[in-house]
């Protein structure tokens, strides 16, 4: 039975789980996206949201709240920063996990985390928008006679 069971442990003890968490978390801000395994991608869904929705108020309570749970001093100023910005509107779901199939040394389920609003190709509206427009077909250019060369021209005078 599962009753109550809320956090997947992912077969490690809580300190290595958390700095485990930690490093993903970091990773995952310091550039946008990461490959892992799904187990893995679902956990730190659930670490990092939070993190995200608490840099959205940029308070010395917050950043120290966060700096508690990242412990990387880079990765909480550009989650402060940048990420903060492009968030900023969004209520919340700001990863998506996207499986990508099985690993081949040991056929572990493998899916990319990303941050919703550094993918480009995701993007509604403006990414989806053609750029190209389609011309009609042009009106047909005047015929112009082949230019015949001097060796051409002797030929046909023999």
């Amino acid at each position: 039975m599962r009753h109550g069971k809320k956090v997947n442990h992912l077969s490690r003890k809580t300190a290595h789980r958390q700095a485990m968490l930690s490093n993903m978390a970091c990773s995952l801000i310091e550039h946008k996206r990461i490959n892992t395994t799904v187990a893995k991608a679902k956990a730190l869904k659930q670490f990092v949201e939070p993190l995200i929705t608490k840099s959205k108020e940029d308070t010395t309570h917050n950043r120290r709240l966060t700096f508690a749970k990242l412990r990387s001093k880079d990765a909480v100023t550009e989650l402060f920063r940048e990420v903060s910005a492009k968030v900023g509107d969004r209520p919340g779901g700001y990863t998506r996990i996207i499986k990508l199939g099985n690993r081949l040394g040991d056929n572990a389920d493998m899916a990319m985390i990303e941050l919703v609003d550094y993918n480009e190709l995701y993007k509604p509206g403006e990414a989806n928008k053609k750029t190209t427009r389609r011309s009609r077909r042009g009106k047909s250019k005047p015929a112009v006679a082949p230019v015949e060369t001097a060796t051409e021209k002797s030929n046909e005078e023999e």
